[in-house]
């Protein structure tokens, strides 16, 4: 763990004059944060300033004589609080990428200012007076698309925050966003905790008994670092559970890592969860009712693609009665192969990896290790690269002359195919105790007129180990277009206004751009693109391919049960109409028996760790990986009729989603892209469903 200011900030003294970074212009290239400046002390003085300047502009608006207009209302709250904007991103995103106890000590603080300082605005009558004033006139007023737009959404977020509230519902709604505040930031330190304090330590090789070399040394390599050379070390991040969980002919030790892993934020210690997040959805029932709805998932699909929880629970019920039939059929599969080795048990979760990689070898002489050599990092990011290349014509252009927060870190010039500049994106690709885990995409800065994006992707992927280079599962390759797809949402956005802008869409529309680009992955035409080995340079086999293509449907019931399940536990949790703290536990065991969850599969995220739902914005929107799978594998049709890199198609897609961020309701977006409203039958072919 590195970061030149950063790490020195403890022992930096301070000091009352000191020059703060946040609060003076980026003096780098394209403005990008100056992280070799910044310390962690710098932050709370940049947030104070920066609330109060913001504070000071709603203010002047307020108090301006003149008729509440467009311009000087909706445009004033539009471009205010820039400083704000800038502080909060470089924060939000080392906090993320490289924290600390530190760092996690300035959330805290800051958390419940910005709540009571975003509060002030959406509860401010005098300026909610001047919106409604301009709001009631849109008919009369001569606005752009993009203007009408930017006063509708405008005025539904000041509904939305509480403006039409009484003054002891609204007292009650600050008390509500306070608490949540601190609830959601103390269930991610949780997890994070919880993730990083678990070790299982293996010092008889022995134990490491059907595990590639690579991966063993690459907990031998972890082990080191550790300070316990000639030892072993497996974690619960993914990149290092996953392989032992898929190879490790130790049963017992893969039950003890795959139960540290679904436990975590439920051992009953410090770190427990479950009083969280049982108050975070007690919570949000009791914040949804204070605005008229029956519970938080109405308040929330109010202004999703969705609309309503009745829709989002048929698709997700559909997709069940489809799914649970497969599952089931590929758990006796398993068993008979646990039959027939003799093995005297029953198949649970922590074997369905092992048995069903070794099922994939029997029926298609194909397992992981035989494509890692394929996917190299490097080969696969250029890959990526070359899709969007082929599409649009932009470029990728490596800087490092940019400063960056972590060596591990790449930084790209994306350029338009003139060589003019469109952005910077940042890669952070491998796991660290300082980083949250998954992968996310997220904005240093986001577009707008005038402004250049500043994009970062951030995986947790399989680092270098020994002498082999960062060789990525198929899994890690998907992951690396996905978020790929959501940096092109941010660098391709082409929008007027900051709050309309890149991925500011609809919750169930975010993921269209993601999951569309993961099609490009798997294509015959695209792999022979950038599957090289990593030793000989030599292109994926077509043999390999063939596999692939064949095992493509391969323990699919597994994957979509997984996932589904999930969707419907954060629908059941937000749908309580009721504000009680359900005993965690015995609600979520209540929930998979209702929905038929099988034992040999847990649900993809248990509550305690369900980050994205309790922590992570996705309440009441977890479903929108699958719902967006429906729109992208209909919206991908039209590439697979007209050809992967059509330009026509390519560039309806760019001018009718990519760059369009909000600026209109997102149905109307794919239609003028797609031509019709997305049809279900191409996602549950795809997904072996049909």
């Amino acid at each position: 763990m590195f970061a030149v200011g950063l790490l020195l900030a403890s022992c930096t003294p301070k000091t009352e004059n000191m020059e703060n970074p946040l609060l003076s212009e980026f003096n780098t290239p394209h403005g990008v944060p100056p992280f070799e400046l910044i310390k962690v002390e710098h932050f709370v003085p940049a947030y104070t300033e920066a609330i109060k300047q913001n504070a000071e502009e709603i203010d002047a608006i307020v108090a301006n004589t003149e008729v509440p207009t467009f311009e000087n209302t909706i445009e004033a709250l539009e471009f205010s609080g820039k400083l704000l904007t800038k502080v909060n991103a470089t924060f939000t995103n080392l906090n993320q990428s490289l924290t600390s106890d530190e760092m996690q000590k300035v959330a805290q603080d800051v958390a419940p200012m910005l709540t009571q300082h975003y509060d002030n605005i959406a509860l401010n009558a005098e300026l909610f007076k001047r919106f409604k004033a301009v709001y009631d006139q849109k008919e009369q007023l001569t606005l752009t698309p993009e203007q009408n737009r930017l006063l509708e959404v405008s005025y539904k977020n000041f509904e939305r925050g509480g403006a039409n509230l009484d003054s002891t519902k609204q007292a009650r709604l600050r008390e509500i966003n306070g608490e949540l505040a601190t609830l959601n930031l103390k269930f991610g330190e949780n997890v994070l905790a919880e993730t990083n304090s678990y070790k299982m330590i293996i010092d008889n090789e022995a134990d490491l008994a059907g595990l590639p070399e690579a991966v063993k040394q690459a907990a031998a390599d972890a082990a080191k670092a550790d300070s316990m050379e000639g030892k072993w070390i497996f974690t619960t991040q993914k990149p290092s559970m996953l392989p032992f969980l898929t190879y490790a002919e130790n049963r017992e030790l893969r039950q003890k890592l795959h139960t540290a892993y679904i436990m975590r934020g439920d051992n009953n210690n410090e770190y427990d969860n479950k009083k969280i997040l049982s108050r975070i959805a007690a919570l949000s029932a009791e914040k949804a009712q204070l605005f008229g709805f029956n519970n938080y998932a109405e308040y929330v699909l109010d202004v999703n693609m969705a609309k309503n929880s009745e829709t989002v629970f048929a698709f997700l019920n559909k997709v069940m009665v489809a799914v649970l039939p497969i599952a089931k059929k590929e758990a006796v599969e398993l068993q008979k192969m646990i039959d027939k080795e003799g093995g005297k048990f029953k198949l649970a979760h922590w074997d369905w990896w092992y048995y069903s990689e070794k099922l994939r070898k029997e029926k298609y002489d194909l397992d992981e290790e035989m494509l890692r050599p394929y996917f190299e990092k490097n080969n696969v990011r250029n890959g990526a690269f070359e899709v969007a290349t082929r599409l649009w014509g932009i470029k990728f252009v490596e800087r490092t002359d940019v400063p960056k927060y972590h060596p591990d870190v790449e930084v790209f010039e994306v350029q338009n195919p003139d060589g003019s500049f469109l952005g910077i994106l940042y890669m952070d690709w491998y796991p660290r105790t300082s980083k949250v885990s998954g992968a996310w995409m997220d904005e240093y800065r986001r577009q707008s007129e005038g402004v250049d994006p500043i994009i970062t992707t951030n995986f947790n992927f399989s680092a270098p180990s020994g002498d082999k280079p960062a060789l990525f599962t198929f899994d890690e390759v998907s992951t690396t277009f996905h978020e790929f797809g959501h940096a092109l949402h941010g660098l391709l956005s082409n929008c007027k206004y900051h709050s309309l802008a890149a991925t500011n869409v609809a919750r169930d529309f975010v993921e269209l751009p993601s999951q569309i680009m993961e099609n490009w992955a798997s294509e015959p035409e695209v792999l022979k693109m950038y599957a090289k080995h990593y030793q000989t340079g030599e292109v994926i086999p077509q043999e390999l391919i063939d596999k692939i293509t064949k095992s493509g449907l391969f323990n699919k019931g597994f994957t979509v049960l997984e996932y589904t399940s999930a969707a419907l536990l954060d629908m059941y949790w937000y749908t309580l109409n009721e504000p009680v703290e359900k005993d965690a536990t015995q609600f979520e065991n209540e929930i998979m028996t209702k929905i038929g969850m099988i034992p040999e599969i847990v649900v993809r995220y248990r509550s305690p760790y369900f980050g994205h739902i309790f922590g992570g914005g996705y309440s009441s929107g977890y479903y929108s990986y699958q719902w967006a799978q429906v729109l992208d594998a209909d919206a991908f049709s039209v590439f697979k009729e007209k050809g992967l890199f059509d330009q026509e198609t390519a560039k309806s897609l760019r001018d009718n989603i990519l760059s369009r961020g909000n600026t209109e309701p997102a149905m109307d977006l794919y239609k003028k892209y797609r031509g019709m409203e997305p049809q279900l039958d191409a996602f549950l072919e795809r997904s072996g469903l049909k």
